[in-house]
């Protein structure tokens, strides 16, 4: 009898988690339930499912409001009811107009009115809702004569007067006012709770039509949902036989180009792979991908396909992957076997620059009605909870900026901070708005819109309403297509390399790129800075405590540096047997045998399955339901719990030890959630070769990519750093040299006007558009005859150094402006076949600091061109020791004076820590300690120069100096502002400081791993 229930996927409405709305249902004794959330279908589908499992009829529909006024309630009679409200919702999504007061025909929908919305006329599928407050204007002999179009309504938001204040705050932070503001219009009645189904009957026993008519209404729905068929577009060409035939073909032909002519173990690994892609119904799964990167590669795009999907080994032949699995011994099953239930996704990034012409080929090849992204809740995160719910009690924003950035445990502890707490914790894990998945693809073969409710956001894509783990359930294979700015810098260098030296490098050619002698020696020296996923502190560290100078160490690399990895005690563990291969003992034949490259070591996911497959007898699948469970993206716990079983049967039938296996067991577990794809690391690994290949052999044409694609881990100062060691000359930003993004001539690199974050976007294409079209600019005059800016954009490009070409100092520049502007006509601004001749004006000489360059840069990029910050130090003092002689001085005290780059945030047992990186005054990088005790006395101050006394630790080749002490030095005072000592000080707070902030438990100690380093009992 309850045909509206709310779940808390109607957006800042709902209280109720779907799961809590039918536990409720069984404990009232419902026996059917309709879910209608407002203006969405994002929980039928689990609503569904929970409801078939405790024996209550599902009814399924929507709730149609318009801003915030119910207008009617669909319930779906069947699946097609389903499709026609969510064909005519997405349909008023798309062309942003209201809701009609009135439905539109429906065919298989039971529309439901409110009392106060009722139409003149009411069609044969239209009805009215009557609350059981509402039963005595029955009376009136307008509503009387239409009982028999009446039923039961009695609406569900929420459960208890706690969840009905929660509510009402819902509903003000959706409508961005304070509590005390809401009116009754706003917000549910306070009867809108589910009742025991006999104390609802009963409130209706005096009009039995209506019971009647209700009962009548829940007899004619019936949605049934087929959860277990693909809902993915079916076939590539017109049926599965075809489909196969030409994947068969497609595979084939790679593997002749990919392994040669006479490769009998990459021909029975196609083959073996073939069957299981046809068995499953596959095969269109891997065409349509094929199709996508076929495309790509008709456009000349670089594409990189990671992820599980590299296990396979019809991926590399189609060209989707470059990674071979025969080479690193990557086992399909981790991708795809018989008894994986869920379906795989290629995970495949393009440049950040081309991914929408990918996705435009996708939504134009398969149909806009066909393709969709996956949606995604955004739910109430701590911060966001107390600024909302903060909001909502009228609390200012310096008060909500304490609450959202502090522990709870230091909040002021008045009634109204308790009660934003109370109410705020409530919302923990609750969906707050929806979204697009960063990356999911959905191709389907039926319309979309059988299924979802599509948005249409600004982006231009639309969005079905439901996540990706809901389209999993349902049947829906993703497409994951992404972009990363990586692929951009290796991109964006190839071709800078051919347009400034005239060479063409074949990046997609790996034999080029991967183990390439030169590239080996700056790996192992973690030579790195701007290589995608190797540049980190932690990285570069790791890189050289490994002394890393090959491709299968640096696959290794990338999972172990992993948070998990490392948590797991794997990380230590890896680098001590790298370093003394002599100094441990394989503890089983099995692990030498299977494990021997990472020397006994499970570094991968892949490793779980071999470890399961050859020791413990179990197939390969089962070792992956292992891995799944494990990782936490297995649902099933009885699943893994028969695998366990399953594996110790199968040990002991081998004659393993009982006590060996516990312990292999034991280790299994412990890493299992952890670990990283083994073919996600290779796929890493090419790419971050590939990056170093650039920047060994091409450095400058590399940081310039690296500038324009926005950096990685570093700003850009940084990366100007690296162009300029690698024997750039480096230029502020100027109007005749400049483009928007950095420039390159040779290896003098312009700075782009973008860099100038006071100067307006469209001004700085402006500039540029006017120049390509009618040429440089000749004077000052010049410039400002042409484009139509203000003295505020002038003087940002003068002190920047944008007229240099001029000849005229800055202060000159900065008197003919102001001259020329005070008179200035804009509607004289074009241009002339006469131009004027210049004036020459009689300007002053003005003394100028040669330091007052460098203040104006700090100024308008944040960081210094014209000097190193070393020159606007105070200090002449340089430190005693420099980067390149410390791993010399290890158990030793060193004085060093340096810049800081970055730190990173890292909680411990003792307390937080800091590891700081930095250049010294060669222009070399080090890095730093910051324990507890050293940084309670001796605190970071922001960026600049500093100070350092600490003793060197060489860890395995790699030196780091754990800081005693720290301080500041100060630079010289803005010579710009020598007669307003208030301001002479004021721009140095421009210069930054990379900060990443570390949310985990501490890592175990060594001793807390216990992983063994000798042989056991057998």
């Amino acid at each position: 009898m309850y045909l509206n229930c709310h779940s808390f996927h109607s957006l800042r409405y709902g209280t109720i988690p779907l799961t809590d709305l039918v536990e409720q249902a069984v404990a009232c004794k419902v026996k059917a339930m309709a879910l209608t959330d407002i203006n969405t279908v994002t929980g039928i589908y689990d609503f569904t499912k929970v409801c078939n499992e405790v024996g209550i009829k599902p009814l399924v529909g929507i709730e149609f409001r318009a801003d915030n006024v119910l207008r009617y309630i669909g319930l779906a009679k069947n699946a097609v009811g389903v499709a026609e409200m969510n064909r005519f919702l997405t349909r008023h999504n798309f062309e942003e107009i209201p809701l009609p007061l009135s439905a539109p025909d429906f065919e298989n929908v039971i529309i439901i009115y409110p009392l106060e919305n009722v139409p003149a006329c009411l069609k044969d599928n239209e009805y009215i809702g009557i609350r059981p407050e509402e039963l005595s204007k029955l009376f009136h002999q307008q509503w009387k004569i239409l009982e028999h179009k009446m039923l039961v309504f009695q609406p569900v938001t929420f459960r208890t007067k706690r969840e009905f204040n929660l509510h009402k705050i819902l509903r003000a932070i959706d409508t961005n006012i304070i509590l005390s503001k809401l009116t009754e219009d706003d917000y549910c009645r306070q009867t809108d709770f589910m009742l025991p189904l006999e104390k609802l009957l009963a409130k209706y026993e005096q009009h039995p039509n209506i019971l009647a008519n209700t009962q009548n209404i829940i007899d004619q729905c019936h949605f049934e949902f087929d959860f277990k068929t693909s809902k993915n577009k079916k076939f590539y060409t017109n049926n599965h036989k075809s489909d196969m035939a030409l994947l068969t073909s497609l595979a084939y032909q790679g593997l002749h180009w990919r392994y040669g002519s006479n490769n009998a173990q990459a021909r029975a690994r196609a083959e073996k792979e073939l069957k299981v892609i046809d068995e499953l119904g596959f095969g269109g799964y891997f065409l349509i991908t094929w199709d996508i990167v076929r495309y790509s590669n008709s456009c000349g795009f670089l594409h990189i396909g990671r992820g599980s999907g590299a296990n396979s080994i019809i991926a590399y032949c189609l060209g989707i992957t470059d990674i071979c699995p025969i080479e690193l011994d990557l086992y399909f099953e981790r991708f795809l076997n018989v008894n994986r239930k869920t379906p795989p996704d290629f995970d495949i990034d393009w440049s950040w620059k081309e991914r929408d012409t990918i996705l435009k080929y996708i939504f134009n090849r398969y149909g806009a009605d066909h393709v969709a992204f996956c949606g995604t809740n955004v739910e109430f995160k701590y911060r966001s909870i107390f600024r909302e719910v903060g909001k909502v009690f009228g609390l200012p924003k310096d008060e909500l900026d304490v609450l959202a950035k502090n522990p709870m445990a230091t909040h002021d502890t008045n009634s109204v901070v308790k009660l934003v707490q109370e109410y705020g914790m409530l919302l923990e894990k609750y969906p707050n708005q929806r979204s697009m998945h960063s990356c999911g693809i959905l191709i389907s073969e039926e319309p979309i819109t059988n299924y979802s409710v599509l948005e249409m956001p600004p982006k231009g894509f639309p969005i079905a309403l439901f996540d990706m783990h809901i389209a999993e359930d349902i049947g829906f294979d993703k497409f994951d297509i992404l972009s990363q700015r990586g692929i951009g810098h290796i991109d964006d260098s190839v071709k800078l390399i051919e347009k400034n030296r005239g060479i063409k490098v074949d990046i997609r050619n790996t034999a080029l790129s991967k183990d390439e002698a030169t590239a080996n020696i700056f790996l192992a020296r973690g030579k790195t800075i701007g290589c995608f996923y190797i540049e980190s502190p932690a990285m570069r560290g790791l890189l050289r405590r490994l002394n890393c100078d090959n491709y299968k160490t640096l696959v290794a690399a990338s999972s172990i540096i992993r948070p998990g990895v490392a948590q797991s005690g794997m990380m230590k563990e890896y680098v001590f047997r790298h370093n003394h291969p002599d100094q441990f003992e394989y503890f089983h034949e099995v692990f030498k045998e299977q494990l021997g490259e990472t020397y006994g070591i499970m570094v991968y996911q892949e490793d779980v399955i071999k470890i399961a497959l050859h020791y413990g007898g179990l197939p390969a699948a089962d070792g992956d339901i292992l891995r799944r469970a494990m990782s936490g993206k297995g649902r099933s716990k009885a699943a893994l719990q028969k695998v366990k079983e399953d594996f110790f049967i199968s040990c002991a039938k081998k004659g393993h030890p009982q006590k060996l296996s516990e312990e292999i067991y034991r280790q299994i577990e412990s890493f299992a959630g952890y670990s990283f794809c083994k073919a996600h690391s290779a796929s890493y690994a090419v790419e971050s070769y590939q990056s170093l290949y650039l920047k060994v052999h091409y450095p400058v044409e590399f940081m310039v990519a690296v500038i324009n694609n926005q950096g990685g881990f570093y700003r850009t100062e940084v990366y100007v750093h690296e162009a300029k060691m690698s024997g750039a000359s480096i230029h502020t930003p100027c109007v005749n040299k400049s483009q928007y993004e950095t420039t390159l001539y040779g290896i003098d690199v312009y700075l782009g006007l973008m860099h100038l974050e006071r100067l307006e976007i469209q001004m700085a294409h402006l500039i540029i558009n006017e120049r390509e079209k009618n040429g440089a600019y000749k004077s000052l005059e010049d410039f400002i005859n042409r484009i139509p800016i203000g003295i505020e954009g002038i003087q940002i490009l003068i002190f920047i150094g944008a007229f240099r070409f001029t000849g005229k100092s800055k202060n000159q520049l900065l008197v003919m402006a102001r001259l020329l502007l005070v008179n200035f006509k804009p509607e004289n601004r074009n241009l002339m076949l006469l131009q004027e001749p210049v004036k020459d004006y009689k300007l002053p000489e003005l003394d100028r600091s040669v330091f007052e360059d460098a203040f104006d840069e700090i100024e308008l990029l944040s960081f210094p061109v014209s000097f190193s910050p070393f020159d606007l130090l105070q200090t002449k003092y340089r430190g005693t020791v420099m980067t390149k002689d410390l791993a010399s001085h290890h158990k030793k005290t060193v004085k060093m004076l340096a810049y800081l780059i970055s730190r990173k945030h890292v909680p411990t047992n003792r307390g937080t820590m800091y590891f700081g990186t930095w250049i010294d005054y060669e222009g070399e990088y080090f890095d730093t300690a910051h324990f507890a005790d050293s940084l309670e006395k001796y605190p970071f101050q922001g960026g600049g120069c500093y100070l350092l006394l600490g003793t060197v630790e060489v860890d395995y080749h790699f030196p780091t100096v754990t800081i005693s002490k720290m301080a500041k030095m100060p630079f010289i005072p803005d010579p710009r502002y020598s007669n307003a000592t208030d301001r002479q000080y004021k721009v140095h707070e421009q210069i930054r400081e990379d900060i990443s902030m570390t949310h985990r438990a501490p890592y175990p100690q060594e001793h807390e791993i216990g992983l063994p380093r000798h042989k056991m009992g057998q």
